[in-house]
């Protein structure tokens, strides 16, 4: 009889999303709801499992845990790329990584939730009314804005053309970005620094890697405007987390909206729970009903396909 494995079901619709009951007769699965950070206690959970699912980047899977595991043979990620399991390792001890689709447009959609939140304050405003106040702040509009992208590739292409909808300015940079490629979305290429210079809202939509590490710092924060906002839906530590809660604090940049964080989930005393004018969500950028029909729907099938030895969307090293 396999064990499976379902892995920080935060919402607990594992089971709603897929039919795992389709599974063949004695499979056993069990899902967990909690999350678990330590290395030592994720492998004392997953010590009497042959296959794991995991959602995203929630959990994990360096080779110390992978080698602490000696029953795992079947890892499922959701989604195609997965920067915290290490895949050689994993493959190397012969653990088959498979992933997932996914959907290329709910981070972009939530940027845009996160860029209405804070200009027109939306947040602030609902409490009030909540608590009986009326129209206690004065938002910003966006047209004729300059919305600045930093990294324009599927998402950030998407968050540039919405921006052009409405009637903002579009600029942007990366590395690699071209005149022509910046053209076809609407938005002219600048450098780095005079993107942070002019922006209005600064949207990151980068892959964190060693170069995109650190990226944005105090000196880069410094560059903004004081009116400005930034909006992080990538991975947190593109973004000094400690820099850029001085800088709201200071008043460098008026505000930030957060999707992500260096540390997953965010500490219970951690700065920006309390930091004024952020908007802060927890990592929802892919969390969506039809996101997680087909994650789960095809985790099923990968699962499937592996217990009749002919495994489906395997991960390559």
């Amino acid at each position: 009889m396999a064990r499976v494995a379902i892995l920080d079901d935060y919402q607990h619709v594992a089971r709603r999303m897929a039919d795992w009951s389709t599974l063949p007769a004695g499979t056993d699965v069990v899902v967990f709801a909690d999350h678990l950070k330590d290395a030592g206690a994720v492998a004392a959970r997953l010590a009497d499992f042959e296959a794991v699912v995991a959602m995203r980047e929630r959990t994990a899977f360096p080779r110390a845990l992978l080698e602490r595991l000696p029953k795992l043979k079947l890892l499922v990620t959701t989604g195609m790329r997965n920067a915290s399991i290490d895949v050689a390792a994993a493959t190397a001890r012969g653990i088959v990584v498979c992933g997932t689709a996914g959907l290329p447009y709910p981070t972009a959609e939530l940027t845009w939730g996160l860029i209405l939140a804070l200009v027109r304050r939306i947040p602030v405003e609902d409490r009030a009314t909540r608590e009986g106040r009326w129209q206690i702040s004065c938002g910003l509009g966006l047209n004729g804005k300059t919305l600045g992208v930093i990294g324009l590739g599927g998402l950030g292409s998407r968050v540039a053309k919405v921006g052009r909808a409405f009637e903002m300015d579009v600029i942007a940079w990366s590395q690699n970005l071209t005149e022509a490629r910046a053209a076809e979305v609407g938005a002219k290429l600048v450098a780095k620094d005079e993107l942070l210079a002019r922006a209005d809202v600064a949207s990151i939509h980068l892959v964190l890697s060693d170069r995109t590490r650190g990226l944005i710092g105090a000196r880069e924060l410094s560059l903004m405007k004081r009116t400005a906002y930034l909006i992080n839906t990538s991975r947190g530590p593109i973004v000094d987390e400690s820099a850029l809660v001085a800088a709201v604090r200071k008043g460098t940049i008026a505000g930030a909206g957060l999707d992500v964080y260096d540390d997953e989930p965010l500490a219970i005393d951690h700065p920006l729970r309390d930091l004024p004018n952020t908007v802060i969500t927890p990592h929802l950028g892919y969390v969506t009903e039809e996101g997680y029909r087909i994650f789960y729907g095809q985790a099923l099938e990968d699962v499937k396909a592996w217990l009749a030895g002919q495994p489906l969307r395997v991960l390559r090293p």
